[in-house]
């Protein structure tokens, strides 16, 4: 970071972390709050930076995926860069989104929902639109919304899984056979028939995209309809520093060229980013609270059971800076264990993280990349907390 850039109007912010005030940095937090909690760090213009870059250069309609992170300041700032669509899971985010944007429309794109949250969605805050992977979901949804024709069923559909972190095949999406089966039922009952697929998390293969729109295409003409919509869902890769992925456009040209070439007359797009619209835009600042093993081993205060759970999960490797004293420290690195604080064994990060020698307690680490399936997967488990949001007008990456 540029040690010349200031806190704006410093006077206004030293002592406790005041969330709802702007920082210049990392830096500037460390130096007026010094934060013995972890502090997400939320750089808003990045985050609309990363929103216009999907509004012009996805062919079709955007729609961010609220599950990545739900916060508030994330959910306004989205909608006030022009974000209208929000695709979420459960009747929780639809309130949360109803709530700070009454206009937004909603889709409703969890495959497997109860029955009342069905009717909670349709009847209560005006939701048309439902993923579906099987016949029992669409005659729940056909009877909740009382045979509504104004319904857009997207019927999930999926194919061999490849080249991404996470494989949602394994729990969600027919077969492409049953795919005809559903739009034909759809269209036989009045409904709107669309179809949606999700290559999986941190996709880095834009041919992964060709294929599923050519299998769409072939889905519709053997049903014989016109789709109303075609989602293709999230998956679209951050650049962490183990990911070889493809520059964004690359996908987007994909996409758009893939709609062209297999259908006659392409269905309107859909994406829904969750992961790659919001990662970048948040830095996880955390604390060394404890040394051991003659300076191999730290301890610091959030992990697994916190902001880093899903660095338990799968191996996508964070950039990090490390902070002493308001300075980034850029000595050469060794190889450390890094552990959370809780009690629990578990809870430590994968491998050995190289990290600047000679860290100490009262130094803090910065973790990058980390505005998706951070805070919203935090527990509070052993009391820790990791739920604190603080305004930053330089991200990580721009520093």
């Amino acid at each position: 970071m540029n040690g010349s850039v200031p806190i704006l109007d410093p006077s206004r912010f030293a002592g406790p972390m005041h969330t709802d005030r702007l920082y210049a940095d990392a830096r500037a937090v460390i130096r007026y709050i010094e934060p013995s909690q972890p502090a997400y760090l939320f750089c808003e213009s990045e985050l609309q930076r990363s929103a216009r870059r999907f509004q012009l250069g996805f062919p079709g309609a955007v729609s961010y995926a609220v599950k990545a992170n739900p916060n508030a300041r994330v959910i306004r700032s989205l909608a006030d860069q022009g974000i209208s669509h929000f695709d979420v899971a459960s009747e929780g985010e639809i309130e949360l989104v109803a709530s700070l944007c009454p206009q937004a429309t909603l889709h409703f794109n969890n495959p497997v929902k109860a029955t009342h949250t069905i009717e909670s969605a349709y009847q209560r805050y005006g939701v048309r639109s439902f993923a579906l992977d099987e016949l029992a979901e669409f005659n729940k949804i056909h009877q909740a919304c009382n045979g509504d024709p104004d319904i857009l069923y997207s019927v999930r559909f999926k194919l061999e899984h490849c080249n991404a972190s996470y494989d949602f095949g394994s729990k969600f999406g027919c077969t492409p056979a049953m795919a005809v089966t559903l739009l034909k039922t759809i269209t036989a009952a009045g409904g709107r028939p669309a179809l949606t697929f999700h290559p999986g998390s941190q996709c880095t293969d834009p041919d992964m995209y060709s294929r599923y729109l050519q299998t769409a295409a072939d889905i519709a003409n053997e049903a014989g309809v016109e789709l109303a919509q075609l989602n293709v869902g999230g998956g679209f890769p951050a650049p962490y520093t183990n990911a070889a992925a493809p520059a964004m456009e690359y996908f987007f040209e994909a996409i758009h060229s893939a709609a062209r070439q297999f259908f006659r007359h392409p269905p309107l797009l859909m994406c829904e980013p969750g992961r790659a619209m919001v990662a970048s835009c948040v830095s996880l600042l955390t604390r060394v609270i404890h040394v051991r093993d003659e300076g191999h081993t730290l301890f610091i205060n959030d992990g697994v059971y916190g902001g880093l759970l899903e660095q338990s999960v799968v191996d996508l490797q964070l950039p990090v800076a490390c902070w002493r004293e308001g300075r980034k420290l850029l000595t050469p690195t060794t190889a450390y264990h890094v552990f959370g604080p809780t009690c629990d064994p578990v809870d430590r990060l994968k491998g050995e993280i190289p990290l600047p020698a000679g860290l100490r307690c009262g130094d803090y680490l910065e973790f990058g990349l980390l505005g998706a399936y951070s805070s919203a997967t935090s527990t509070a488990f052993n009391g820790f907390d990791s739920s604190a949001y603080v305004n930053v007008s330089n991200s990580f990456n721009a520093c």
